[in-house]
């Protein structure tokens, strides 16, 4: 972690507040009970910033400088807002085409989805406020540069963005082994978007109960499930091939 990317000292994470700078998420000592500390909560409360309260060893592991108890990370880039961009895109004559991580956590595999997310020519790729990866300086790298070009939506959450996507006329489909069509079986036809979870978990059951409809990509080997950036890769493209064929993009 580099210096630059980190804001530290209860103070400065203050002010950065409410300079409504883009953070993270705030690391804070588990046990801090300073003045400060109370002045830093009562900043951020009806905030959607992350904040973890962390043992004093975690802090100090970052970084060797006098954090106070208080670390915030700062984000390699500027993120939108679903509201503002699916509105932008209908007026543009487009057929909106988002990608959702619903848990993904892996920053190199955030950054390759973002990569084929962005030659692909996907619209923006949306991440829940917590519990989920974040653009640092090594998601920037491993997408080669693409997340300074792709829009990052920061939500609330993903059951939320799938909510407001489908009231705005997107279909979402959602990647799981618990479906039962095949991913080369569906439509794409119009507005889409595409949820996609980690390994381990996969997409969330509360956002597979409201999603529009589930696919899998078939598979024969042992292993229980693609890397989710291979699986991203395959449902994207096969997106990208409909549209072609269709003359849509």
């Amino acid at each position: 972690m580099k210096e630059n990317e980190l804001i530290f000292g209860t103070r400065a994470v203050i002010e950065a507040v409410q300079a409504d700078k883009e953070i993270d998420k705030i690391l804070v000592r588990r046990d801090i009970k300073s003045e400060l500390s109370k002045e830093l909560f009562a900043v951020l409360k009806g905030r959607d910033i992350s904040v973890q309260r962390v043992p004093p060893e975690r802090l100090d592991r970052i970084t060797r400088k006098n954090h106070q108890g208080v670390i915030a990370f700062i984000s390699s880039v500027t993120y939108q807002k679903l509201e503002d961009i699916i509105p932008f895109l209908y007026e543009q004559g487009k057929n909106p085409f988002i990608v959702l991580l619903d848990g993904v956590t892996d920053v190199r595999n955030f950054g390759a989805i973002a990569r084929t997310c962005e030659c692909a020519g996907v619209d923006a790729i949306v991440i829940p406020s917590r519990g989920s990866v974040t653009v640092n300086a090594d998601a920037v790298k491993t997408s080669a540069g693409a997340l300074h070009i792709l829009p990052v939506c920061k939500e609330k959450s993903i059951n939320e963005a799938i909510r407001f996507l489908q009231a705005s006329g997107v279909t979402v489909f959602a990647a799981t082994e618990k479906a039962t069509d095949l991913y080369t079986g569906i439509s794409y036809d119009g507005p889409v978007a595409i949820v996609v979870g980690a390994e381990d978990t996969g997409v969330s059951n509360e956002n597979l109960r409201i999603a529009d409809h589930m696919i899998k990509i078939p598979q024969f080997g042992t292993i229980g499930s693609l890397n989710v950036s291979v699986a991203s890769s395959i449902l994207i493209y096969e997106v990208v091939r409909q549209r072609m064929n269709t003359n849509n993009i």
